[in-house]
């Protein structure tokens, strides 16, 4: 044998939400079989941040989750290295980013035309 067993694992990287690259844009996929419930499952906490600036902009964030790298001189890469280094923190963010695409989809759900009087 002429070799370690680590020789053929692929190179380790910075791993963000369920072990993915966080260097990558990676659009959200549908759940893989070993993750079929998990709304998170490919998306990277740098998409989540870039999600929730869009929708309630940095005053609003820092508004819902009080933290300081939302509130003074925000920036992603800034909120990128605290939250990755903070569970709790990244779990209020998580859940926060839950909420919103919940609420969205909401929003989004028409409801059928009423009946009319006299249809059956």
């Amino acid at each position: 044998m002429g070799g370690s067993a680590g020789d053929a694992a692929a190179p380790a990287g910075k791993l963000g939400v369920c072990g993915q690259n966080d260097g990558m844009n990676t659009p959200p996929s549908s759940p893989s079989p070993s993750q079929p419930r998990n709304p998170l499952h490919g998306l990277t906490l740098e998409a989540i941040i870039h999600a929730l600036v869009a929708h309630f902009g940095w005053a609003g964030l820092a508004e819902r989750i009080p933290l300081r790298c939302f509130a003074s001189e925000p920036s992603v890469a800034s909120s990128l290295k605290f939250l990755r280094k903070t569970p709790w923190a990244r779990e209020k963010v998580e859940a926060l980013y839950l909420f919103m695409q919940r609420e969205v989809r909401r929003g989004q759900r028409t409801l059928p035309p009423p009946a009319q009087a006299g249809e059956r």
